[in-house]
C-alpha cells in the first residue's frame, strides 16, 4: 500500500526542482510553526537558546519562495488555460482551502477558548478575508490567490509585460514598507502590496528558470559555494537584528527594514532554488518531492495537526525533553497532514481541499490500491499452495 500516493507523484511529469524547493520550503516554515506551537506551554525553551537560533536564522525568504514558484508557472498556466479558468483553477486550489481549513480551525479555537485564552472570536471568520495576519498563517492563501488574479487579470486584458510588473511590484512594495514603518493598517492589501514583487519576479525569471536547456547552470556547484557564503553572512545579521528584543520580534526586519529584508529574502530564495537544482540533478532525497507535492495541504492544517501532536505527547506520553518534543511536534505537522490528504482522496474526502473532484489522483490510488491487493492475494495463494504441497 502507497499511503501517501508517491509512485503517482514520482511518476508526473513535473518540473522536479520546483517540488524540491516547496518541500524544502514547507519543512522550514512546519519548524517555524512548531516553535510557536510549543511557546507558552511551560516548556523550558529558553534552555536551548539554539533551537530559537535556528529558527530565527532561517526565518525570512520562505514565504517569498513560494510566491517566486508560483509566478513561474502563471504564464503557462495562462497560456494553456486562458483567464477564466486560471482563476478558476486557483479558486479551487487556493482560496477554497482556505475558506475550510480557515473555517475549521477558527471553529476548534473557539471551542478550546473555554479551557484556554485565546483572542479568537467569531469576527475571525470574517479575517480570513479583510485581515487574515489576524488568524494567523491563513494569510498566505489569501495573499497568494489575491496577486496570483489581479497579475492575471492585468497580464491578460491589459497586456501588461513581466519587467512592468516587477517595476509595479517594486512600488507595491515600497507601500507596504511604509505601511510596516510607521504601523499603519491596510488589512489584507499590506500583504498584497509586499508579495507582489517576488510573484512578479517568478514570471520575469520563468523562460530561463523553466528551460530544461539551463538545468545544468543553475545545478552547479560554483553557484553554490558563494551563494552559500553570501547566505551565511546575511542571515548572520539578519538574526543578529531580529534577535533584540523588540514589540516587532523576529518581524523587526521585514517591517522596520524593509529593504534589507528583500535583499536577504533574494539570497535565500537564490540559495535555496540552487540546492534544489543539485538535488534535482543526483536524484537525492525524492521524499523532499513528495513533501512539496503536497506542501500546500500540509499548510493548510499545519496548525491544527501540531497542536493537536504536542497534547498528545506533552499530556498522554508525557514529554518534555524539548530537544524532542520539537522533532515530533515539527516532524507530525509535515508528515501526517500528507498521509490525511490521501487518506481522504481514498474515502471521498476529497471536497476538504477542493471543490472539484481530483479525478487522475483518485483513479490511481484506486489501481495502485488493487495493485497491492492482487500482489497480496497472489502471495496468500502461492502460500496456500504450498503448504498443500508440502501436506501431500
Amino acid at each position: 500500500m502507497d499511503p501517501f500516493n508517491s509512485r503517482f507523484i514520482l511518476n508526473e511529469k513535473r518540473w522536479l526542482w520546483i517540488d524540491y524547493d516547496k518541500g524544502i520550503s514547507i519543512i522550514l516554515v512546519g519548524y517555524g510553526h512548531c516553535m510557536a506551537t510549543l511557546t507558552d506551554h511551560g516548556l523550558p525553551l529558553s534552555s536551548y537558546p539554539f533551537f530559537n537560533y535556528i529558527g530565527v536564522f532561517l526565518y525570512g525568504f520562505r514565504m517569498p519562495l513560494f510566491f517566486i514558484v508560483s509566478g513561474l508557472l502563471v504564464g503557462r498556466s495562462l497560456n494553456k488555460k486562458g483567464l477564466g479558468n486560471y482563476i478558476a483553477d486557483r479558486t479551487n486550489n487556493i482560496l477554497y482551502p482556505l475558506f475550510v481549513w480557515g473555517a475549521i480551525q477558527i471553529t476548534l479555537q473557539l471551542f478550546m477558548s473555554r479551557f484556554t485564552h485565546n483572542s479568537v472570536s467569531p469576527i475571525s471568520y470574517l479575517d480570513l478575508i479583510i485581515d487574515p495576519r489576524q488568524t494567523g498563517h491563513f494569510w498566505y492563501l489569501n495573499a497568494l490567490f489575491c496577486i496570483g488574479a489581479l497579475y492575471a487579470v492585468l497580464k491578460s486584458k491589459l497586456k501588461i509585460k513581466p519587467v512592468p510588473h516587477l517595476i509595479f511590484g517594486l512600488v507595491l512594495f515600497s507601500i507596504s514598507a511604509y505601511i510596516h514603518v510607521y504601523d499603519r493598517w491596510a488589512g489584507f492589501l499590506t500583504d498584497i502590496c509586499e508579495y507582489y514583487i517576488f510573484f512578479a519576479l517568478g514570471d520575469v525569471l520563468s523562460d530561463v528558470m523553466l528551460n530544461d536547456e539551463n538545468r545544468a547552470k543553475f545545478a552547479s556547484w560554483k553557484i553554490f559555494i558563494p551563494l552559500l557564503v553570501s547566505f551565511i553572512v546575511i542571515q548572520y545579521f539578519f538574526t543578529q537584528i531580529n534577535l533584540k528584543p523588540t514589540a516587532e520580534g523576529i518581524n523587526y526586519v521585514e517591517h522596520k527594514m524593509p529593504f534589507f529584508f528583500l535583499f536577504e529574502a533574494l539570497v535565500g530564495c537564490a540559495i535555496s532554488i540552487n540546492i534544489s537544482f543539485l538535488l534535482q540533478r543526483s536524484k537525492a532525497l525524492t521524499f523532499l518531492r513528495i513533501i512539496g507535492f503536497h506542501s500546500l495541504f500540509v499548510y493548510c492544517m499545519q496548525i491544527i495537526v501540531m497542536t493537536l501532536a504536542r497534547t498528545v505527547f506533552m499530556n498522554i506520553f508525557h514529554i518534555t525533553y524539548v530537544p524532542a518534543l520539537i522533532i515530533l511536534v515539527w516532524w507530525s505537522g509535515v508528515i501526517l497532514p500528507v498521509f490525511f490528504y490521501n487518506f481522504c482522496l481514498k474515502y471521498g474526502l476529497w471536497w476538504l481541499y477542493t471543490y472539484r473532484k481530483p479525478e487522475r489522483q483518485v483513479a490511481y490510488m484506486k489501481t495502485a490500491n488493487i495493485f497491492w491487493f492482487d500482489r497480496n492475494k497472489k502471495a496468500v495463494l502461492k502460500q496456500e499452495e504450498e503448504a498443500l504441497m508440502n501436506t501431500n
